[in-house]
This record gives C-alpha cells, sequence and structure tokens, in this order.
C-alpha cells in the first residue's frame, strides 16, 4: 500500500485528481452493485478490498482542502448505500489479473475558496441531480433560503437556548415542516421531494439544522449574495400549522 501511494504521490495533480476519483467512484459503484446482485465478482472484490485500504492513504490532491470542513457541517457522511443482504465469495489463492475499472463519472478538482453557496448546490446537484425537477433553479433558490427562515421560528430558537441539542433538532424539524408547507404554492415539486423522498428529507433537514444549530439561539443568515431571492409568507393557516406541529413522521431522521 505504501508503495502504490508513492507512486500516487508522484503523479501530475489532474492525474491524482482522475485516479483518486476514479477509485471512489467504483468503489461506491461496487458497494451499490454488490448490494444488489445477486452473484458476486471476484475480481471486483479484490479490487474493492484493495482501493478500500489505498484510498485513505492518499493525499487530497493540491493540499489541504477547506471545502472538507463544510462537507461535515452539513453532514453528508451519513448518506451511504446500505447493504441489504450479505454474500459469501470465495476468494482463491491465486496470482490473477485486475479487470479494468467500469467507466464512472469523474470528479473535478474543488477550489478551497469555493463559497458555502455554490458548495451546498454542487452537493445538491450530486445527490438529486438525477431527479427530473421541472424548474431547479427555482428548487436551489429555495433551499438556500430555507435556513434563514427556520433560524428565525421563536420556538426553535427557545429551544437552541434553553433545551438539549435533541429538542433543539426536533424543533427544527418541526419548523423545516412548517416552512415547506407555506411555499408549497410556490413550488409543488420542493414539497413533493420532501414529502415522499425519505432521502431528500434527511438531506435537508441535516443542512438545516447543522447550518443554523447555536447555543444562543441567534438567527442565521446565509452568507453570500443569493440572486433573486424569493419572499414567501411565512404564516400559513392554522390547519397547515397544526399538520406541521405532529412530530410523528419526524422520528425516522433523528
Amino acid at each position: 500500500m505504501d508503495a502504490c501511494a508513492a507512486v500516487y504521490k508522484q503523479l501530475q495533480l489532474d492525474d491524482q485528481i482522475q485516479f483518486k476519483s476514479s477509485a471512489k467512484s467504483f468503489v461506491r459503484t461496487y458497494g451499490f452493485l454488490g448490494a444488489i446482485l445477486p452473484y458476486g465478482n471476484v475480481d471486483w472484490e479484490k479490487l474493492s478490498i484493495f482501493l478500500n485500504l489505498l484510498i485513505p492513504k492518499l493525499p487530497t490532491p493540491g493540499g489541504d482542502d477547506i471545502s472538507q470542513d463544510i462537507l461535515q457541517t452539513i453532514d453528508l457522511s451519513s448518506y451511504r448505500n446500505e447493504a441489504q443482504e450479505a454474500m459469501a465469495i470465495k476468494l482463491e489463492d491465486a496470482d490473477a489479473e485486475i479487470a479494468p475499472v467500469p467507466a464512472g463519472k469523474i470528479s473535478y478538482f474543488v477550489d478551497p475558496d469555493m463559497d458555502l453557496l455554490s458548495r451546498i448546490i454542487m452537493d445538491f446537484n450530486d445527490m438529486f441531480g438525477n431527479i427530473d425537477w421541472k424548474d431547479a433553479d427555482n428548487v436551489q433558490r429555495q433551499i438556500l433560503a430555507i435556513p434563514e427562515m427556520v433560524s428565525k421560528d421563536k420556538k426553535y430558537q427557545n429551544a437552541m437556548k434553553n433545551s438539549d441539542e435533541q429538542e433543539a433538532r426536533t424543533e427544527s424539524e418541526r419548523a423545516l415542516q412548517q416552512i415547506i408547507i407555506s411555499i408549497m404554492a410556490d413550488n409543488m415539486e420542493l414539497f413533493k421531494q420532501f414529502q415522499d423522498n425519505s432521502s431528500f428529507k434527511k438531506w435537508l433537514s441535516n443542512l438545516v439544522f447543522n447550518l443554523t444549530y447555536n447555543p444562543e439561539g441567534k438567527a442565521y443568515e446565509m452568507p453570500g449574495a443569493m440572486p433573486e431571492k424569493a419572499t414567501y409568507d411565512y404564516t400559513p393557516q392554522q390547519n397547515l400549522m397544526n399538520a406541521a406541529e405532529d412530530h410523528g413522521p419526524y422520528g425516522d431522521l433523528l
């Protein structure tokens, strides 16, 4: 492993980016296929084991990347493919050739100076870009506006100041549900995905909480300018507010 890592360090920056992104792409793809296919591929299993051990030894191309702090803030590490079934694969003790890595998406070098808004949009596109959004720009604009709107909820602010983090998260999710309902008329796409897509709901809930939570209960302000910022009526009808008060649907997010 150390010898392979040493060779990697001698590569040009573009080659390092291409190799590391290809390795990660293979590991993710094989992990997903291994969970759903009824058969295994010995060569791919060997390569997966090898890359899983090698990738942690490979330094980030271009040195330190402060965007990693943003990723930790948004807590995207909690999203992984979940294996539903285990398979026993017998590996023969013999020399073998490793098949080429299947074609996959090649990442690119992330500018360490990239602003938070651009990083959120990039992560949104990576995770949910396959959804057939009718107006993706409007959805992204609303997502960027939601954290600040949630942070101004009085019950959430009170929970941040006077309760533990778990209770504050519960209030954050209640306020988020209320916000989603209040902007439903402006974009039904966002409302539908939040209600029907558990992965999207969890991602948005974690994004909002991790950006806005602070023990002082201060309102959050999204850094940077937000083009064509929409203004929403945050005074939904009483029956919608009552529906948002129900904490039952949020148990799986805690």
